[in-house]
Formats: C-alpha cells, sequence, structure tokens
C-alpha cells in the first residue's frame, strides 16, 4: 500500500515537473527568449513586485501592467504608434462609414497645436460659435498637446445627444470653455465645381479618405468632365488621409499607368499598387499643406512623380507609415503599432519628411483670399497654355 501511495506521488510530481518543462520551453520558444532577453524580463518582474509590495499605498496590479505597456511603446520614439486604453480604443472603433455622433469641424494639427479648420454648416460646431482659426487647447479638461492628433478625433467624438467641452484659444480673446452637444454628423468626403470665372478648369476638394471617397470622387469627376473640364485642381490641404483602399481607387482614376505606393515592412516584405489607366488625364495641380497627411500624400506623391501634376501650397506632414491596431487577447484595450512604410513611385519615404511643392505659396492667417488656390490656378493655366510662365 505504501509502495503504491509512493508511486502516485512520484507519478504527480513527474507529471508537474514535466508540465513545468513543456510549459518553460513554451514560453521561450514564444517569446523568442535568449539570456539577454530573460535578464530584461527578470528585471521588469522584480520591479513591478516591488512596486506591488513596498509602494506606500495599495497598487492595482492591472495599472501598473498598464503603465508598462505604455512606456513601451512610448519608448519606440514613434508618434504613430500608441497604447489604447478600454475608453480610447472603444471611440476609435466607433465608426460608421460616415455617419457619426460629433460636431461637425474640420482639424488641423501643427506640432502640439490643434486649429479648427472649418466649420460645417447647420452643425453642433457652428451653432456654438466655433469659427476657421480656433485653437483647441483642451477636450473636456485633457490637454490636446497631450494627445496624438487621432486621439483627439476620438475624443471629440461620441454618442450623438453627449456633450463635449471644448477649451478654445482665440486670438485676441480670453481662452474660453464650449460645452457642446454631439449630433449625428454626415460627411460628405468629396466636393466638386467649376472654377468661378475660369472656363474649362475643375475643383475637387478631398477632405479625407473614408468608405465611400471613391465612388464620390468618381462621380464629381464624371460631372467635371461632362461640363467640359479641360484641366483639374485638386485640393487635398488638412486632409488627414485615411483608408488606403480609397485612396488607391481615386489614383487609379487620375495617375498614369504604373505604380502608384509601395508599402514595405519591416522584413523586407513589399505590397504594391499599380495603375492601369491608359489614356492620359486632364492636366492637374495639387494644392497641399502642412496637414496634408498620409493617404493624401501618397496620392500627391503618385502624381507628382510620374509627373502628372504640378504640386503647389505647403511642405505636407510627413507620414508615410502603416499602423495595425491589435487588440490585447482577452481585455478591453488594444496597441496601435507602426508596421510599414510607405513608398512613392520614385521609391522615396515620405516619412519626417512630407512632399515639398514645386511652387511654394503661403495662405496668410487672417486673409479674405485663398491665396493658394489662386497660385493653384495660375500655374494650372500656364499648363493649359493661357498664361505667360
Amino acid at each position: 500500500m505504501i509502495g503504491r501511495i509512493f508511486k502516485w506521488i512520484f507519478c504527480a510530481v513527474l507529471s508537474v515537473a514535466t508540465a513545468f518543462v513543456v510549459l518553460s520551453v513554451g514560453l521561450v520558444w514564444l517569446l523568442d527568449l535568449d539570456e539577454a532577453k530573460v535578464t530584461q524580463y527578470g528585471r521588469f518582474l522584480s520591479t513591478m513586485r516591488f512596486i506591488e509590495t513596498q509602494y506606500v499605498d495599495e497598487v492595482e496590479p492591472s495599472k501598473l501592467i498598464d503603465g508598462a505597456i505604455s512606456g513601451m511603446v512610448r519608448s519606440l520614439g514613434d508618434p504613430h504608434s500608441a497604447y489604447l486604453d478600454p475608453t480610447t480604443y472603444k471611440k476609435l472603433k466607433e465608426h460608421s462609414e460616415g455617419t457619426f455622433g460629433g460636431i461637425g469641424v474640420v482639424m488641423g494639427f501643427d506640432d502640439a497645436d490643434v486649429r479648427v479648420i472649418s466649420v460645417m454648416e447647420g452643425t453642433p460646431g457652428e451653432a456654438a460659435g466655433l469659427r476657421a482659426g480656433d485653437r483647441i487647447l483642451r477636450v473636456d479638461g485633457e490637454e490636446t498637446k497631450e494627445m496624438e492628433p487621432e486621439i483627439v478625433a476620438a475624443s471629440i467624438r461620441g454618442e450623438a445627444g453627449s456633450r463635449v467641452v471644448l477649451t478654445i484659444a482665440r486670438t485676441g480673446e480670453a481662452d474660453r470653455d464650449y460645452t457642446i452637444t454631439r449630433d449625428h454628423i454626415r460627411v460628405k468626403t468629396v466636393a466638386g465645381r467649376m472654377v468661378e470665372d475660369e472656363p474649362g478648369i475643375g475643383y475637387i476638394r478631398v477632405v479625407q479618405f473614408s468608405e465611400n471617397t471613391g465612388k464620390e470622387f468618381k462621380d464629381a469627376l464624371a460631372s467635371l468632365k461632362e461640363e467640359g473640364m479641360r484641366g483639374l485642381i485638386l485640393d487635398l490641404r488638412a486632409n488627414p488621409g485615411g483608408l488606403l483602399a480609397s485612396c488607391v481607387e481615386i489614383a487609379k482614376e487620375i495617375v498614369p499607368a504604373g505604380l502608384i505606393v509601395s508599402v514595405v515592412e519591416r522584413d523586407g516584405t513589399r505590397e504594391e499598387y499599380f495603375s492601369e489607366l491608359a489614356a492620359g488625364s486632364a492636366p492637374m495641380v495639387v494644392l497641399i499643406d502642412g496637414n496634408s497627411a498620409s493617404a493624401s500624400e501618397i496620392l500627391a506623391g503618385a502624381r507628382h512623380d510620374t509627373g502628372a501634376a504640378t504640386l503647389v501650397g505647403k511642405t505636407s506632414y510627413g507620414k508615410g507609415s502603416v499602423q495595425v491596431i491589435m487588440p490585447i487577447p482577452g481585455q478591453e484595450d488594444a496597441v496601435k503599432l507602426t508596421i510599414a512604410r510607405y513608398y512613392t513611385p520614385s521609391g522615396e519615404s515620405i516619412q519626417g519628411t512630407g512632399i515639398r511643392p514645386d511652387v511654394e505659396a503661403d495662405l496668410p492667417e487672417h486673409t479674405t483670399e485663398d491665396t493658394q488656390l489662386q497660385a493653384g490656378i495660375e500655374r494650372l493655366k500656364m499648363k493649359l497654355g493661357e498664361a505667360e510662365p
């Protein structure tokens, strides 16, 4: 009987030891551990345990892990990678294909500055008295200079009927809080028209690249062609980017046959997108500025590198990277991480440098005339042979 008990104990110990070895080998394989990594993981765990047991107040382990993950991502020095806490991640997931709860403003981002570029008609932002040029200092008390651009946008959006408080700085006035009730905003991302008093010159403005942008652009382009368009002004100013698929869809309508953009990952894996446009498109000028980013830079770069367009305005933002969002398993938070970079047809990366225009044109802050658009029209008239160079 005793021998049998010892046999059971021996089998149990052996099973536990075997499971431990298998688990350890699995972790080594999964985490690609070597001696240096084991040392670093040991530093992390011992520090976390020290804080848990010795800090003067009780600490939630989840709070320490949240801080550790956030710190890891911040240490990359990449402004487009971020830890998304459950609240922020939920806001980013609340995407409804062009319809959302918001206030109806287009924002521009310059360093730590968040500015209102324009206020849509008939929206809560207009009703509250927001104006183009206003600086957004805080959203619900949180400093915008501490937030990424898309987090600012996600924080201003929310459920229709809910409220958001924006702290606004306006030239010549004291900083002021605006309490605004969100509403459903339907965004039309493309608008086209013939330029008044400039026969044959069409104008298309693309404010962002979303689900329906490709179709909206095709419809606008076809309408202008029916009206006798011979040259086009494509306005990508203050366009923060969006869906690569929509950008490529538009590029296939206006970029000569050939490479549009390459997406290159860390291991050299390359995904390329091509245009098969047989016939050349109309002469074109593309307007860009410091808030033209990501997909808008891809489209501008593709037209420019193929010699199909002249760029007018200011150097673009310089976001030439691709991010994915990885939900953390079993949790409600996520990590947004840069996994690849965009390259223009000429092989140039725009990350951190942007695209320089062929023709520099300023837009003074308090001007009533769109000087950049006028510069674009003059350059397009030269291309059409209607003005002196």
